[in-house]
């Protein structure tokens, strides 16, 4: 770790590449550092572990911890309802991902045919599906 209390060690990934000791990440957030223990034994957060325990907070986490305490302290979301609306996003990221990836499985079959497939169509968001059956199959 160095004098400003980043700790460089191997990234997490590219968005998670510097990550900080609680106290650090505490004054980042404009929390105190008792508030981030709580968060993370509650489940709000899950930070990284150093061999020793110690907690370590990506920029990602910093920016969790901000919004937790926007929807606590404007919304007056209670923290049950923060972890859900967390988990909630986590899916919707996690699907997004999904979508993107099918997405591209698509364009890359369509591209060894050379044609678009007729029974794959991506779905795009505010699309309306409709399932037809002919009449025998009902």
């Amino acid at each position: 770790m160095n004098t400003s209390g980043r700790d460089e060690r191997a990234p997490r990934s590219a968005v998670e590449a510097t990550l900080f000791g609680i106290s650090v990440a505490a004054e980042m957030a404009g929390m105190h550092a008792q508030t981030l223990r709580t968060y993370d034994r509650i489940g709000l957060v899950k930070p990284a572990r150093t061999s020793g325990g110690g907690r370590r907070y990506s920029d990602r986490d910093v920016d969790l911890l901000r919004e937790v305490q926007r929807l606590s302290q404007d919304e007056g979301v209670n923290l049950a309802g923060i972890k859900r609306i967390i988990e909630l996003t986590t899916q919707v990221e996690a699907l997004s991902q999904r979508v993107a990836e099918m997405d591209q499985q698509i364009a890359q079959l369509q591209a060894r045919t050379g044609r678009p497939r007729a029974d794959i169509v991506p779905f795009r968001p505010g699309s309306a599906i409709v399932v037809w059956k002919p009449r025998n199959q009902r």
